[in-house]
């Protein structure tokens, strides 16, 4: 900074930048290509890292998608994200998406300490762990693991869950979830879910944790949700602490 708080002229050029850039999205679609970085640096006369560090501001706020070896594009916009007890279809359907997704992998296997202590269920019992890959619209949105006790639902097959909601699974078995406890944390993608996701490695993600209980208190769930950063933004309602 300079005497007085004033910015730096590199900072006020890479807001400069920033409020050309965004002018210049107004008039593309989701998917249109930028020029090439030369050719916006000539354009826009500012230095190369100058226009990287705006476009990369912008990436970072899911408003352009940087493809390496390919290009920087307008991004999708990214879907807020309420926290209440819906499943992921329930909240695309309300959103007006078409919900859709596959499940990748639908094994039985004894809980373990880690699982047993979420579901409070003996290390010893089956549980179902069934990994999934959530799409609305045709893009991929996130991964799901979900944990479930198989006493519960003892004739759950892989097909009951394809593209189907989960939550509405429990409902017509008369299970109804009461009560719920979720974490959420910043996080960055392995190879591996990248891979899945269709994103760079180390993309930022959000990673939910939930605990989901019925009306007697017991867990029915534990799920652990990995949602692309670039397509997702939390949204929460605040309300005075009553005096």
């Amino acid at each position: 900074m300079r005497s007085g708080g004033e910015p730096e002229p590199a900072t006020t050029k890479r807001r400069a930048v920033r409020r050309r850039l965004l002018a210049m999205l107004d008039d593309l679609d989701v998917g249109d290509a930028l020029p090439s970085e030369r050719r916006l640096a000539e354009e826009l006369g500012v230095s190369r890292p100058t226009l990287r560090a705006a476009i990369d501001e912008l990436a970072g706020q899911g408003l352009l998608d940087r493809r390496h070896g390919s290009g920087t594009y307008v991004a999708e916009p990214r879907i807020a994200v309420a926290l209440t007890m819906s499943s992921f279809t329930e909240d695309m359907i309300r959103r007006g998406m078409k919900p859709s997704g596959r499940v990748l992998s639908f094994r039985t296997e004894p809980a373990g300490a880690r699982i047993g202590r979420r579901l409070a269920v003996s290390p010893m019992e089956e549980v179902f762990t069934i990994r999934r890959l959530r799409l609305a619209d045709g893009t991929t949105m996130a991964i799901e693991t979900l944990y479930l006790p198989k006493a519960l639902m003892p004739k759950l097959r892989r097909e009951d869950l394809e593209g189907g909601s989960f939550y509405t699974l429990l409902r017509e078995r008369g299970v109804i979830l009461a009560s719920g406890r979720e974490t959420i944390e910043p996080t960055v993608t392995t190879a591996d879910e990248a891979e899945v996701l269709g994103v760079p490695v180390h993309a930022p993600a959000f990673l939910f944790e939930r605990i989901s209980r019925s009306e007697q208190g017991t867990p029915v769930e534990y799920v652990r949700s990995l949602y692309r950063g670039d397509r997702y933004r939390l949204e929460l309602e605040l309300k005075p602490v009553p005096r």
